[in-house]
């Protein structure tokens, strides 16, 4: 008797221990190995300096990461919970992870090598030989061993030189699966999608058959500099150069100036250009159009397309992203608004009703949360795909009115402010709010 009741109680462990997420291997690589970003730039400096305030060479520095990430931690007691929250470093601090410290988000950042702190960088990257899986960072490095030993240096050219590292081509390198393997991420319990970036390219009008027509995430991000948005909607002119500061000029040299939407953080650093490349990039990514054709049912309809991405607007952890609809709706005669919707307050909180694009996670009862740590199941996504558009229809104001004036703004921030100032300090890091596309337009009421 006391023998078949042991078998449910040993499948309850094992079924337990099967739940909490394996911890990576202890110390597969030696700190010591790894090259720093400084070293790399004595010979490609203008790759280091674009590199060099980017978003990827400060996401451990990033305060937006470092306050969220240690306040969804706050409080937890699931154990799977406290498993996703304490998984950032992953992706964030990638050097330590696979060096063996941090392990988790919550371990002490001063404690951090100099090295690893450096975020995504030059050695990480061009160290890889391949992704064993194409999300919560997978990839698969052989590096060398430090500045006496560098090994090889993997990248996009055949005949690449150096009388420093050993070189070889790499296609991983040319290809958006580098770039996916991190920006794919799952709940590393419930395996819930928090982040799909590259599956959003992938299953998208970007990834086409014909690889002479397929236009990747370098095609986009690795061709923009100053002045050059290389979205989807502009031309992507390339980028003749050097690779190395005594290299070959070549007819396109990628750039390393990784950016996003976010022109906030490489500001705070005193990086206005990357900061203005995020804003150009946010204004050629989707145009908005004021549809007029159901005016006489009552009836405004807004358009916005997705123009210049190659996957969803808005992407990456998108429960927090915030694309939205700023309207305004005035009485043109007498100068009264009528309608408004997407104006935050004075706390820069946005307002409820607003017409939003984001996620939503469940607890998997149905209920939203924000916080991945105890995402279950996404509730909603209400995103524009590649190429594709969205129409919001809205009511027009009823009484008397002969002309009105209608105004539309799509606008962005990285995160909502509620949740900065909660995680932050109320006040300390107030998000700036992009203008992505605008319309207006006069609209008269028909004769009866």
């Amino acid at each position: 008797m006391r023998c078949r009741n042991r078998y449910p109680y040993f499948f309850m462990i094992l079924i337990g221990l099967l739940m909490v997420p394996a911890r990576l291997p202890a110390d597969p690589f030696q700190i010591s190995q790894f090259i720093s970003p400084e070293t790399c730039g004595e010979c490609h400096s203008e790759i280091f300096h674009q590199w060099k305030g980017s978003m990827h060479s400060l996401s451990q520095k990033d305060p937006i990461y470092l306050s969220v990430s240690e306040y969804i931690r706050k409080g937890l007691i699931d154990r799977n919970e406290i498993a996703e929250a304490e998984s950032c470093v992953k992706c964030h601090v990638p050097v330590g992870v696979v060096t063996g410290y941090p392990q988790k988000t919550s371990d002490d950042r001063k404690n951090i090598p100099e090295i690893a702190n450096h975020g995504i960088q030059c050695d990480y990257c061009h160290s890889a030989t391949h992704a064993d899986k194409m999300y919560n960072n997978g990839l698969v490095l052989s590096p060398g061993n430090g500045e006496e030993d560098p090994g090889v240096k993997r990248g996009p050219f055949p005949d690449s030189e150096s009388d420093f590292h050993e070189s070889a081509f790499s296609e991983f390198h040319t290809g958006s699966e580098i770039c996916g393997t991190c920006h794919n991420v799952k709940h590393v319990v419930y395996m819930t999608d928090l982040e799909t970036t590259y599956e959003e390219w992938k299953r998208g009008p970007y990834n086409h058959k014909d690889p002479d027509k397929r236009i990747t995430c370098q095609g986009c991000h690795m061709f923009q500099r100053p002045g050059i948005p290389a979205t989807g909607s502009t031309e992507r002119p390339k980028n003749k150069g050097v690779a190395a500061d005594d290299g070959p000029v070549r007819d396109h040299i990628f750039t390393h100036y990784f950016v996003g939407g976010n022109g906030f953080v490489p500001g705070l650093f005193s990086d206005q250009t990357k900061s203005k490349m995020a804003d150009d990039r946010l204004r050629n990514a989707a145009t908005l159009s004021i549809e007029t054709g159901k005016v006489k049912d009552g009836k405004l309809e807004i358009v916005i397309t997705n123009t210049g991405a190659g996957h969803d607007l808005p992407t990456g952890l998108t429960d927090i992203r915030q694309m939205w609809l700023d309207i305004e709706i005035w009485d043109k005669h007498q100068k009264k608004q009528l309608y408004v919707s997407g104006k935050p307050d004075k706390d820069h909180y946005l307002p409820e009703g607003t017409i939003i694009y984001n996620t939503v996670f469940g607890d998997g009862k149905g209920n939203p949360v924000w916080n991945i740590a105890k995402a279950k199941e996404i509730l909603s996504d209400k995103r524009i795909p590649p190429q594709q558009s969205v129409t919001e229809t809205i009511p027009l104001p009823p009484g008397k009115w002969t002309e009105l004036s209608v105004q539309v703004k799509l606008l962005y921030r990285s995160a909502p402010q509620k949740i900065v100032d909660q995680a932050a300090g109320k006040g300390k890091l107030i998000l700036p709010i992009v203008t992505m596309a605008s319309a207006d337009q006069v609209i008269k009421r028909q004769q009866q």
